[in-house]
This record gives C-alpha cells, structure tokens and sequence, in this order.
C-alpha cells in the first residue's frame, strides 16, 4: 500500500474508534440528567443512585472520548495537509465554535456538575448536567455541518488563483440540507446506543445481585429499553428522510448501496449479493420495486445505476472512475440496518420478560453482554457507509481523496503512525473496559455498603 492507501486506513480506524464513544456520550448524559431531573421532581431515592451510578459511567465515556477525538484534527494537518488547506477556510468557522463555545461549555458545566452535589442547590445542580447534554448535541450538530459540507458543498465558492474554496455564506453552511436530514438520524442512534447501555447494565445488576436494591435498575432497564425503542423508530424515519435526499445529492451512494448498475423504472432492491475474487457478481437476490418506492415513493420511480453516473461523471469531470467499493458500501449499509433491527427486538424481548415485576432470567445476561455492541456496529457501519459511499470524492464534486493527501509524507511515515494509533487505541479500549467493568459491579454511589467501602458516597470525582 501507498501513503494515500494507508493515509485513508490510520483516519478510518480513529474515526471509527472515536465513534464508538460519541453516541454513547451524548445520549447517557440526556439518560442520566432525566434520571436526576425526576429525582429532582419526585424525591424518589431510587432516581438519585441511577443518576450518581449511571453518572460515573458517562463520566469515563466522556474523557475516553475527549483523549480519543483530538487525534482526528491533527491527521488534517499532518496526513491531509493538501485537503486541510482546500477546506480550511470553510472548517475553521464550525470548528472554532465547536471547539469554544460547545467543547468548553460541556467541560465547564460538567466540572460544576461532578463537584457541585454539595454546594450548589439542588434546581442549579440539575441545570448543569442539562447543560452539558445539550452542549453535546450542540458539539455534534456543529461536527456534523463540517461533514455535511464535504457530501454536500454549500455556501462557498472556489478560488480557483489560490486553489481552495473560500467561505461566503456560514448560515447557509449550518443549514446544509445534508445536517438537517442527518443530525436527527445521528441522535436517534445515539439514543439506541445509550439505551442498549443502560438496559444492558441493569439486566446484569439485576441478575447478578439478587440481594440488593432493585429499583433503581428496574427503572432503569424500563428508561433504556424505551429509550432503544423510540430511538429506533426516528431512525428509521429519519434514514427514510436521508435516503431520499441521498438518492437526489449523492446518486452513486444510493446506487453503489444497492447495487444497481443501470438506470432502471421500478428499480428492485436487492437483498443479497455476492461477489466473486474478482470482483464480479455472481449472485443476487432482489425484490422488485422496493428500491424505487424507498428513493422516490413511486413503484415506477427511475433510479439512476452506477453505469450510467459513471459515464455522466466522466463527462462531467474528466476521465476516471468515480464509483465507490461496492460490496463495502453494499454491506456496510445493510450490515448497519440488521445490528440496529436486533438491538430493538432485543429490547421488546427485555420488557416482555420484565413485564408485571418479573426477573429478566439468569439466560438473559448472554443477550444484555451482546446487546451494547449492536447499536455501536450500527453506527460503525453507518459512517463506514457515509464516507465509503462518498469515494473517490474526499469534497463531493470538488476534491478527489488522492488530491487531499499530504505530498511529503511517506509511506514509511504513515506506516508507523497507522501501526502507533492501532497499538494505542488497543490499549486505551482495555482501560475504558476495565474502567467502565469496575464501575458496573461496583457498589450503587449512594448506598451503605457503598459509603462503607470507599468514599463513593462522597460528592463524584474522577481523575485521567
């Protein structure tokens, strides 16, 4: 492989990794301040522990994902030097304000929300974690324009003396049509993620210590499998909303998703396809005129195949191949669609076991070790999608991924940055592991046996 070859895989693997601590991040800390705003309401002791237990998780999520993300701003300068400079004049808006006005705003209120259980009243307390909640949405909304642009380039024009695009419109670009159709799909499964979490880790309190208080994870298995479940059905209709816009802005996506080679009325939507070593297909299972209803609404809808935009790119662009992998983009996005699917049978299989007080079963802890890792695969997948359904086009339209890469780094260089990160991240997944198992069969902060056994039941703290 060549520096761009490998330039692609050390950026995928970080941003994939991060990834998995985003969603997770976002929706615990919505989960965790309604767990403390129906304290707040109710008095009910059983809110509070599931507020300071699930709080300490969050908590390790959070700085996890904070070390994990600040690799990805200096691959732009150090691997994508060429890319940094075509788009910097568009990034450096959105991502100043992410980085002071959402990033601070988040560590700021979250630093009084660990350290303020005693000395700020019980209302300012509750702002707090509200605060960071929706400064974490704010973070991945303003994240989210960035990317828009790179699918969806709006809001600028191109310098063509000094060879970048240059900013002209920065309402225009928070108000990509691209982030409006993809942030509510982005939430939503981050809300399943959140869900699976705390469903899962009260599944396992609830089977593994019989002799303690149960309340507040019966409550808490009920908030995440809701949670999972709603989330799920906004994904849905949110990625129905997405899809359509994609087959409008990003037809090859569509079409390298599906397989479909020619333009076709009635287009079918194929199931299963497989391909062969060299990369032709040898066989696939359609259903006909899904496709077309799923793009357009219309059974007779014309869908536009990868043939025909190929030729239509090369005419438009100039010679080269302008379509994705498509077995990468095929699987990923139905891979994305069967993780997400399970997790939500799983948790109505969860409610119904626990329906009218009943125990979840010792048979259930299998389910609830499997079940957080389905909503983080889904999202996993969804990016991989997004961004390989995009390729060769690192600025749709406007950059290819070979343009965007650092010309004086090497193969050799990059080699050993890929192989650093993989060695590194490996080993920040085990901490996050032992952090988060520790933290999951320990004692409920709050409780007797807590106070009695360290300082739990102390004001929060945490410490990197």
């Amino acid at each position: 492989m060549d520096a761009l070859d490998l330039a692609r895989w050390q950026f995928g693997i970080t941003t994939v990794y991060h990834f998995l601590f985003v969603p997770l991040t976002i929706s615990l800390t919505f989960i965790v301040a309604g767990f403390q705003t129906a304290w707040f309401r109710t008095g009910n002791d059983k809110y509070l522990k599931a507020t300071r237990f699930y709080g300490e998780l969050m908590l390790i999520n959070f700085a996890m994902g904070v070390v994990t993300g600040i690799v990805q701003e200096f691959q732009f300068g150090m691997n994508w030097s060429d890319y940094s400079r075509y788009v910097g004049d568009i990034f450096g808006a959105p991502l100043a304000i992410e980085g002071l006005l959402a990033f601070f705003l988040e560590s700021t209120f979250l630093g009084l929300w660990i350290f303020g259980w005693d000395k700020l009243s019980k209302k300012l307390h509750l702002a707090t974690i509200w605060i960071v909640a929706v400064g974490t949405a704010i973070s991945a909304y303003i994240i989210l324009a960035a990317n828009a642009w790179m699918q969806q380039p709006v809001g600028s024009t191109i310098n063509q003396a000094a060879g970048r695009a240059e900013l002209k419109d920065f309402p225009a670009v928070l108000t990509n049509p691209t982030v409006l159709f993809a942030f509510p799909h982005v939430i939503a499964g981050a809300f399943m993620t959140g869900g699976a979490f705390v469903l899962a880790v009260a599944v396992w309190r609830l089977v593994k210590r019989p002799d303690e208080d149960h309340a507040p994870f019966r409550t808490a298995a009920k908030v995440g499998a809701v949670a999972l479940l709603v989330g799920g059905l906004f994904v849905v209709a949110s990625g129905d909303q997405l899809g359509k816009h994609i087959g409008v802005d990003q037809p090859m996506k569509l079409a390298a998703a599906e397989n479909l080679r020619t333009t076709q009325t009635g287009a079918p939507f194929s199931v299963v396809t497989l391909w062969g070593p060299d990369g032709k297909q040898i066989f696939s299972l359609e259903i006909p005129d899904v496709l077309s209803i799923l793009a357009t609404n219309n059974p007779n809808g014309t869908v536009q195949g990868i043939d025909n935009l190929q030729a239509q790119y090369v005419a438009q662009y100039g010679a080269g191949d302008y379509t994705p992998v498509v077995p990468v983009t095929f699987w990923s996005f139905r891979l994305m669609i069967g993780a997400g699917t399970l997790a939500a049978f799983a948790a109505l299989w969860f409610l119904w076991r626990m329906r009218r007080g009943r125990a979840p079963g010792r048979g259930a802890i299998a389910i609830a070790v499997l079940l957080p890792f389905l909503p983080l695969a889904a999202n996993s997948f969804a990016w991989i999608f997004t961004e390989m359904g995009r390729q060769p086009w690192i600025v749709y339209g406007q950059q290819l991924t070979s343009q965007g890469v650092s010309p004086s780094v090497g193969t050799l260089e990059v080699l050993i940055t890929v192989v650093g990160f993989t060695v590194l991240y490996g080993g920040l997944a085990v901490i996050e592991m032992g952090l988060l198992l520790k933290k999951i069969k320990g004692e409920v902060p709050g409780t007797a046996a807590a106070a009695g056994a360290d300082s739990d039941d102390k004001p929060m703290t945490f410490a990197y």
